[in-house]
């Protein structure tokens, strides 16, 4: 049997001194914090023989996520290149993007701005949909498209994948239950973390779901 892995990276914490929701707003990069976080990701996957072995690294358009994935080819190109393989360039794709949030910029807490200010409050009648932006349906079947048309492009192989936890959650929650609905509060998606998914190439069926954690003990 063929197998085909996606290792799904979420993004290094993001500097938000005004605690704004960002949603897909430009200009949120990663916070010192976030970069270490990412450079410790990349450490992580470098170190391993299969994951330091990807075929091709990608991430949503947003400069977090861009900035995560820079962080771990510069980890994962030297190791590469000493082993005489060609560097990977960063290769983005908007299915991956974050969920869109009709809360974009709206500040979390008090205030002028703050989320609970001039009826916003009145999006919020599910918190199993959500009512207040894309649905998890929307968000697990573009993660899904992308993932089918990646496990047979890149039948054998594996690749990594930068994303947000939204879009990853949503779409593991998919392929273990068989619904993207789900509680938001209870996503297992650490920043920087790492959610592996290994297919069987020719069906496209998952083997198996494992998950890492390697920035956990950054400062």
């Amino acid at each position: 049997m063929t197998v085909t892995t996606i290792d799904f990276v979420r993004h290094g914490k993001v500097e938000n001194p005004d605690h704004l929701l960002y949603e897909r707003l430009p200009g949120f990069h990663l916070s010192e914090r976030g970069l270490r976080m990412a450079q410790a990701t990349g450490r992580f996957i470098a170190a391993d023989p299969a994951m330091s072995r990807a075929a091709a690294v990608y991430s949503s358009p947003l400069e977090r996520t861009r900035e995560t994935a820079g962080a771990i080819l510069d980890a994962l190109n030297p190791v590469r290149e000493a082993r005489g393989e060609q560097p990977l360039e960063l290769i983005t794709d908007p299915r991956i993007i974050e969920a869109a949030n009709e809360f974009r910029g709206t500040r979390i807490g008090h205030g002028e701005g703050a989320l609970w200010r001039n009826g916003n409050w009145r999006l919020v009648t599910n918190l199993y949909k959500p009512s207040w932006g894309e649905s998890y349906q929307s968000v697990a079947a573009r993660v899904k498209d992308f993932a089918d048309e990646k496990v047979r492009q890149w039948a054998g192989r594996r690749i990594i994948v930068v994303s947000h936890e939204s879009p990853i959650w949503s779409y593991r929650h998919l392929l273990e239950t068989g619904h993207p609905e789900h509680w938001m509060f209870l996503r297992h998606v650490a920043l920087a973390s790492v959610t592996s998914i290994t297919y069987d190439s020719d069906t496209g069926r998952v083997m198996s779901i494992t998950y890492a954690d390697p920035a956990a003990s950054v400062e």
